[in-house]
């Protein structure tokens, strides 16, 4: 691996190339919110299954709200340099998009740290999204999750960020 740039953005390679966990132990500590989303579609039959709760292993978003909870909270178990947080909230929101057969999942991580919440918020998603394929795959093997992304990020020395529109 070659080594990356003295000025380069990528803050998880040192001046050798090395990946390595970054250092935030000089950063202040400020309140941090990301906000992150994304998406399954599935047949309406699945749609209609999880929006009238017959689905045979129970609540369907109930068991995926928990579980975007938990994958927020172990998100640094998962990912190798992503440094373990004191979540102070997450928030799980779920929509039903009856027309496109579709359940949207939005998630908010906040913290007050040194570091902001932007991995706990996509894991958050990307973890809900995948146990609601999970738990009605019996019935739609064809579900596809995507569009996964940040949406928002607020705090530290970057400053508050938007995704374009």
């Amino acid at each position: 691996m070659t080594a990356s740039p003295p000025n380069s953005p990528l803050t998880h390679f040192d001046a050798e190339g090395q990946a390595h966990m970054v250092d935030v132990g000089e950063k202040n500590e400020t309140r941090r919110i990301a906000r992150a989303a994304g998406s399954i579609v599935m047949q309406p039959a699945t749609l209609a299954l999880i929006r009238d709760g017959g689905a045979k292993k129970g609540d369907v978003l109930g068991v995926a709200r928990i579980a975007a909870i938990q994958a927020a909270k172990r998100s640094s178990d998962l990912i190798p340099l992503c440094h373990p947080l004191a979540l102070t909230r997450v928030g799980v929101v779920f929509k039903l998009i009856e027309d496109e057969n579709r359940i949207s999942c939005e998630v908010t991580a906040e913290t007050v740290g040194r570091t902001g919440v932007e991995m706990e918020a996509l894991t958050a998603v990307s973890v809900g999204l995948l146990t609601i394929y999970d738990m009605c795959k019996a019935v739609d093997r064809g579900m596809v999750i995507g569009n996964i992304g940040l949406l928002e990020k607020q705090g530290g020395k970057s400053g508050h960020w938007n995704a374009p529109a």
